[in-house]
C-alpha cells in the first residue's frame, strides 16, 4: 500500500496533515517533500492526523522527527493525533528507548518494528 497526504486549509498559523497507508522507507520522502514547503516561521504547528497511517517503519519516525526540529527551530511544535495502536506502540518504544541506541541497522529496527505492529494488530501488545 502506498502513502496518501493530505493537507487541509491552513489556520492561523497551524497546518493539518492527514496520513493514509505506510510510511516507511519507500513513502518516507513523499512526505518531506510534501512537508517542506510548509516549514516556514509562520508555521507555529502541524497538526499531523495519523488516524488512517496503517504502518511505520523507522524512515517514518525519522521524517516525522525532521519536522519537528525544523519547526522547533523557531519556536514551531508537531503534533500527532489519532494514532492507531500499533502506531501509538511505536511511538511509546521510541519514547523509552532511543532507536538508534538498541538496533545495530535500520533493517534490524524495521524487523522490530513491523513485528510489534503485527502483535498489536493480532491483539498481543504485552511487549
Amino acid at each position: 500500500m502506498s502513502l496518501e497526504i493530505t493537507l487541509l486549509p491552513p489556520g492561523q498559523g497551524s497546518q493539518r496533515v492527514t496520513v493514509a497507508g505506510r510510511l516507511d522507507t519507500h513513502t518516507y520522502e513523499d512526505l518531506d517533500e510534501a512537508l517542506a514547503p510548509l516549514m516556514t516561521s509562520q508555521l507555529h504547528s502541524l497538526v499531523l492526523d495519523l488516524s488512517q497511517l496503517e504502518y511505520i517503519s523507522s524512515a517514518g519516525i525519522r521524517s516525522i522527527f525532521k519536522a519537528r526540529k525544523t519547526l522547533a527551530a523557531h519556536g514551531g511544535k508537531v503534533l500527532v493525533v489519532n494514532p492507531q495502536p500499533q502506531i501509538q506502540k511505536v511511538f511509546d518504544v521510541v519514547k523509552a528507548v532511543p532507536l538508534n541506541d538498541i538496533f545495530g541497522s535500520t533493517a534490524e529496527a524495521d524487523a522490530y518494528l513491523d513485528a510489534m505492529q503485527r502483535k498489536v494488530l493480532q491483539g498481543d501488545d504485552s511487549d
